[in-house]
């Protein structure tokens, strides 16, 4: 039984029959454009009290590195971030994620956070020579191994980061500006609306391994369902960039104004974006 249920949680044995897109269902690989994925799932402060809270933090930030060559988790990040805006988690928040106030109390605010992602993203670059592309070009070579981002769904790098960063007026990593919704594309590859990475994992064969809601363990997950997705002929590209949504927003905002800012002493500022 333990055997079996081992199989399972790698991929060995499938509960339900889900046939790529591609007609593929022996799996060949492709050749990825991407030597390494880098998977982040944050957890951010939530509530379930009816009241409409706008302005989510997070307080998970995780991240591990995956090798598409290896399917082998080659590195991980994680820390605890102190929310500063509503800094008391709600008793609903706790028990979704699993975060323990003590947990964030004792964390960095996320501008220091910020500043360790970036520096483990250096060492990557030096130990692994990796390189971030703003989108898919050529297949990574023995000189340069390419990394993209990879999340599920949009809200973690389109959303939680962006809108948080912009509200406290923090630097954002350029890096973290693109990146791959596994959500979007299993639904692509596999012709398939997921129920949730749980239920996708489910659907591949695949049983979740750890805990619901936990960032980290969110993280993993999504990583071994890539890798999965992966073995059975994915290819893995870039599916949002928000260097190309906000040069589209300036063109736009040009477009419409462009007399107003040429003739007029209007300045072009952060709060103009949409």
């Amino acid at each position: 039984m333990a055997t079996k249920r081992l199989a399972r949680r790698l991929g060995l044995i499938r509960r339900k029959s889900v046939t790529p897109a591609s007609g593929n269902p022996g799996g060949s690989r492709l050749k990825q454009l991407y030597a390494y994925l880098i998977v982040v799932d944050f957890e951010s402060t939530c509530w379930n009290d009816g009241k409409h809270h706008s302005s989510p933090e997070i307080i998970e930030f995780p991240a591990v590195l995956l090798n598409t060559a290896t399917g082998e988790i080659e590195s991980e990040f994680h820390a605890y971030v102190q929310p500063q805006e509503h800094p008391i988690l709600s008793e609903f928040c706790t028990e979704l994620t699993g975060i323990k106030q003590v947990q964030v109390d004792e964390g960095v605010p996320l501008k220091i956070c910020l500043s360790q992602f970036c520096k483990w993203i250096h060492k990557l670059q030096q130990q692994q020579t990796i390189s971030f592309a703003a989108g898919d070009s050529e297949p990574s070579t023995s000189e340069v191994k390419l990394c993209a981002f990879v999340t599920w769904s949009d809200w973690d790098l389109g959303v939680c980061l962006e809108y948080e960063c912009r509200r406290k007026q923090l630097l954002k990593p350029v890096f973290l500006n693109s990146w791959i919704d596994l959500r979007a594309t299993y639904r692509l590859f596999y012709k398939r609306k997921p129920k949730g990475l749980s239920g996708a994992l489910q659907e591949v064969g695949i049983e979740f391994s750890g805990r619901e809601h936990s960032g980290l363990d969110d993280s993993r997950n999504t990583a071994l369902l890539a890798w999965k997705m992966i073995r059975d002929g994915c290819l893995m590209k870039i599916t949002r960039s928000l260097n190309k949504v906000l040069f589209l927003c300036l063109c736009i905002y040009l477009y419409i104004y462009g007399t107003v800012i040429i003739k007029g002493s209007h300045q072009l500022k952060w709060e103009d974006w949409p």
